[in-house]
């Protein structure tokens, strides 16, 4: 019989992901796919929870799914192997071994050292103090810009694969996260300015910006502010295009100020409601609570909605002129209760368009593989 020769590269190791830079071990609560199953890459593999939140593990790479390394109802590192994707011919001894060293570190309970871990930092820009996250150091440069009452964080089971192939910037925006928490006017034009300014002080001369929610508004902005700098526009639900939106959400989320008041507002930005932990509450509370959150939410808050609760943005005027030729793709979630979906009408014409069925307001959490292909598709130019 003929020996079969293995290399390295045909045995992908599926890792414990590192969602959050806090992370240090994740519970396995059900394995999508069973030993011997045919996967594609992108399949849904694994349900995890962490301290933070819940999600689900895509497969990194197509094949056999020779072997579960960490069972279901288990604690696993992260960096750590819990299952092993090779061809059919790849032989079952090599599966064994290479299962054993993986169970033997994971026993350990130390995780990896992790080097697709975001860096943080800080720039000053204009005399505000943003916050971000850097992973990945090939390909383009991609900027993440998240919605309303949002942080670096909420991308983060989408800038873990895009920075597999590019180096991905994950910025707070000022009155988020980490950033300055004074937003001026709030106006689009000071943060579109803001992010521009990002880019002069990392020394990004084109970026690719993906942008949820009012990141998307603030993400078209800047491509009509310097359409020679951004190369290209994945925007995630985006606010600012058609005549829909859910002031009570904006409104309560701005105002509340307990778990009682706030939950009920946060079941609106999922398809499934059950995304909405207690850690997420609390982290929310957590954020509300430092001082000058409160201002910053209502000054954004008039950029978003007027007096009377209808959209007080319009950015589909931007998308013109010199913009107009940079590549867009927009998606939204199906179920959006926040932004409707119906609202995609307006960018017709002008983007490569995706609903996502099953999705909410937060495509990049319920669905994140689909917006990391719409973002490798506006990455190669892609327009209708």
């Amino acid at each position: 019989m003929e020996a079969v020769t293995v290399q390295d590269r045909d045995i992908a190791r599926v890792t414990m992901p590192k969602w959050g830079l806090s992370m240090r071990t994740g519970r396995i609560t059900e394995w999508s796919a069973a030993e011997g199953d045919e996967i594609e890459e992108g399949d849904d593999l694994a349900e995890i929870d962490t301290d933070k939140i819940a999600g689900v593990l895509e497969a990194p790479h197509g094949g056999v799914l020779r072997r579960i390394v960490a069972a279901a109802g288990g604690e696993a590192p992260v960096g750590r192997v819990i299952a092993l994707i090779a061809p059919a011919q790849v032989p079952d001894a090599e599966i064994e071994r290479l299962a054993a060293e993986a169970r033997a570190q994971l026993d350990s309970g130390v995780p990896a050292e992790d080097e697709g871990s975001p860096v943080t930092g800080t720039a000053q820009v204009a005399g505000t103090a943003l916050s971000y996250a850097t992973s990945g150091t090939g390909g383009q440069e991609i900027v993440l810009l998240h919605g309303f009452g949002g942080d670096k964080n909420s991308w983060l089971f989408v800038q873990g694969p895009l920075a597999a192939r590019h180096t991905v910037y994950a910025l707070d925006l000022p009155g988020h996260g980490e950033s300055a928490k004074d937003v001026g006017d709030g106006g689009l034009t000071a943060l579109a300015a803001l992010v521009i300014g990002f880019l002069d002080e990392l020394g990004i001369e084109r970026a690719h910006l993906v942008g949820h929610s009012l990141g998307g508004a603030v993400s078209v902005a800047a491509a009509a502010r310097a359409p020679d700098r951004i190369a290209s526009l994945t925007l995630v639900a985006p606010a600012g295009f058609g005549p829909d939106v859910d002031a009570s959400y904006l409104r309560g989320f701005a105002t509340a100020t307990n778990r009682r008041e706030l939950r009920p507002h946060l079941l609106k930005l999922f398809a499934d409601e059950g995304r909405v932990t207690r850690h997420l509450v609390d982290d929310l509370l957590k954020y509300k609570r430092l001082d000058g959150v409160d201002q910053a939410l209502r000054t954004l808050l008039a950029t978003l909605v007027d007096a009377d609760d209808a959209p007080a943005l319009d950015v589909t005027g931007l998308l013109t002129g010199p913009a107009s030729s940079v590549p867009t793709v927009a998606l939204w979630g199906e179920k959006d209760r926040v932004i409707p979906a119906s609202n995609a009408a307006s960018l017709k014409t002008r983007a490569d368009l995706r609903i996502i069925p099953d999705a909410g307001h937060m495509p990049h959490m319920e669905t994140p593989g689909e917006v990391v292909k719409a973002a490798e598709a506006a990455l190669l130019g892609r327009t209708p």
